[in-house]
C-alpha cells in the first residue's frame, strides 16, 4: 500500500513539474504600449523599434520589458527599413528618418503619402504607398523621391531578392521589377491582397487576404512565375518572417510555424491570453516578438518555439553530441548536446552525399544541455548524418531513418 501511494505521489510531482516547464515555454506579454496596436517591428543594435497606431515609434533596449515613446509620437507607423545608422519609418504622413537610433526624427522629402512598406537595395530606398500612389524610390536617403512606373496601385508589401523587387498590391497580386522599378511585370498571382512578403533563397512567400477567394500563404520557387498555395490556406496573413528553415506567419488567428516550406504548419499560440491578430513579427536576441492588434507586443524564446529545449542550465565540463534516440527511428528522433560555454551553435542534418538537407539549430546559445527533434517525414528511408559545430568544436554522428 505504501509503495502504491509513493508511486502516485511521484507521478503527481513529475506531472506538476512538467506543467510548470510548459508554462514557461509560452508567449509572454511585454510592457504595454498605448492602445496596444503595433503595426511594425524592427531592430537596430540593441534597440527594438515598435511602430504603433497614432502614437508613433516606441523603443525598447531590454527586449521588450520596457518601452519608451520616441520623438516621433503622433503618427501611424506601418513599416521600418534600416540601413546602417539610417532608420526609416513609413507613416500615414510620409517617410521619416532617424540617424541617432530613434532619439530624433526628421521628415524626408516624402510628406504627403501613406506608406505601408519599405525596402532597401544598395543606395535605393523603395516605399509602397496607399491611394494608388504605387512604388516610389529615393537614391539620396529620402531627400527626394521619384515615382516608379508602378504608380496606380495600392502597394502593401515590398521585398527584394538580389536585383528583383517584388511588390504586393491590393487585389492585383504581385508585380516584380528587374531594373529598379523602371518597368514592372505582373506575376501569375493576381486578384489577391498581398499583405506580406518574405524571401529565403529561391523561395518567395506571400501572405494574402482575400474576401472572395482562399487566403493564406503562397509560395513561388521560380521568382514569381508560378505560385502554389501552402497548407496555411484559410488565414489573413499580415506578417511573415524567416530564419533558416523556420517560417513564421502572423495571422488573424495568432502565429503559425512551418519547417517544410509551408507543406505543414503548426499553431504556436500557447500562452496568449487572447489569441490576437499578429500584425508584425521580429526574430532578435534569442526571442521571437509579435506585434498585435490591441494587445501590444509579446515575446517567446526562439529556441523553444522551434523545438530546441534547454534541459539543464548546469554547465558541462566539455562539448558533447549524443547519439540520437530512438535510432533507428520513424519518423521523429531526439538529439541532445552539451555546451560548456556560450557561443554560436550550428546543428545540421546531411544526406549520404554530404548535402545539407535541414538546419536544426543556428543561433547563439548559453552554456548548458539542450535537446532538439528532427522530423524525417519528408525524407526517404536511409542513413543520415547530423553535425554539431560550436566555437571550434565539431562532431558528426550517424542515424538511420526507416519508413
Amino acid at each position: 500500500m505504501k509503495k502504491t501511494i509513493l508511486l502516485i505521489v511521484l507521478a503527481l510531482i513529475l506531472n506538476s513539474t512538467f506543467i510548470i516547464h510548459n508554462s514557461e515555454a509560452q508567449w509572454e506579454q511585454c510592457d504595454s504600449i498605448y492602445d496596444g496596436i503595433v503595426f511594425s517591428l524592427a531592430i537596430s543594435g540593441n534597440t527594438i523599434f515598435a511602430g504603433t497606431n497614432d502614437s508613433g515609434v516606441y523603443l525598447s533596449t531590454n527586449n521588450g520589458q520596457n518601452w519608451t515613446q520616441s520623438a516621433l509620437n503622433n503618427k501611424d507607423v506601418y513599416c521600418f527599413a534600416i540601413n546602417g545608422n539610417n532608420i526609416f519609418a513609413g507613416t500615414n504622413n510620409g517617410v521619416w528618418l532617424s540617424t541617432n537610433n530613434g532619439q530624433t526624427w526628421i521628415q524626408t522629402g516624402l510628406n504627403h503619402t501613406i506608406n505601408f512598406s519599405l525596402a532597401i537595395s544598395g543606395n535605393n530606398i523603395f516605399t509602397g504607398c496607399y491611394n494608388n500612389q504605387g512604388v516610389l524610390f529615393s537614391i539620396n536617403n529620402g531627400q527626394t523621391w521619384t515615382h516608379t512606373s508602378l504608380n496606380n496601385k495600392d502597394v502593401y508589401s515590398l521585398a527584394i531578392n538580389e536585383n528583383i523587387i517584388f511588390a504586393g498590391t491590393y487585389y492585383s497580386g504581385i508585380y516584380f521589377s528587374t531594373n529598379n522599378g523602371r518597368t514592372w511585370t505582373q506575376t501569375s498571382l493576381t486578384n489577391s491582397v498581398v499583405r506580406s512578403l518574405a524571401i529565403s533563397g529561391n523561395n518567395i512567400f506571400a501572405g494574402t487576404y482575400n474576401f472572395s477567394s482562399p487566403s493564406g500563404v503562397y509560395l513561388s520557387t521560380n521568382n514569381g512565375q508560378t505560385w502554389t498555395q501552402t497548407a496555411l490556406n484559410n488565414q489573413h496573413v499580415p506578417s511573415l518572417v524567416i530564419s533558416g528553415n523556420n517560417i513564421f506567419a502572423g495571422t488573424g488567428s495568432g502565429v503559425f510555424h512551418s519547417t517544410n516550406n509551408g507543406s505543414t504548419w503548426l499553431n504556436k499560440n500557447q500562452g496568449f491570453s487572447v489569441v490576437p491578430r499578429v500584425n508584425s513579427l521580429l526574430i532578435a536576441n534569442g526571442y521571437i516578438f509579435a506585434g498585435t492588434e490591441g494587445y501590444s507586443v509579446w515575446r517567446r524564446s526562439y529556441s523553444e518555439i522551434i523545438g530546441i529545449k534547454q534541459i539543464s542550465e548546469l554547465v558541462p565540463s566539455s562539448y558533447s553530441l549524443s547519439q540520437n534516440y530512438p535510432n533507428p527511428f520513424n519518423p521523429v528522433s531526439k538529439i541532445q548536446y552539451e555546451l560548456p560555454r556560450a557561443g554560436v551553435v550550428r546543428l545540421a542534418v546531411y544526406d549520404v552525399m554530404g548535402r545539407e538537407i535541414e538546419m536544426l539549430v543556428n543561433e547563439r546559445q548559453a552554456a548548458g544541455s539542450y535537446e532538439t527533434v528532427w522530423d524525417g517525414t519528408r525524407f526517404a528511408s536511409g542513413v543520415y548524418f547530423y553535425r554539431l559545430t560550436a566555437e571550434g568544436y565539431r562532431e558528426t554522428r550517424k542515424m538511420l531513418l526507416i519508413r
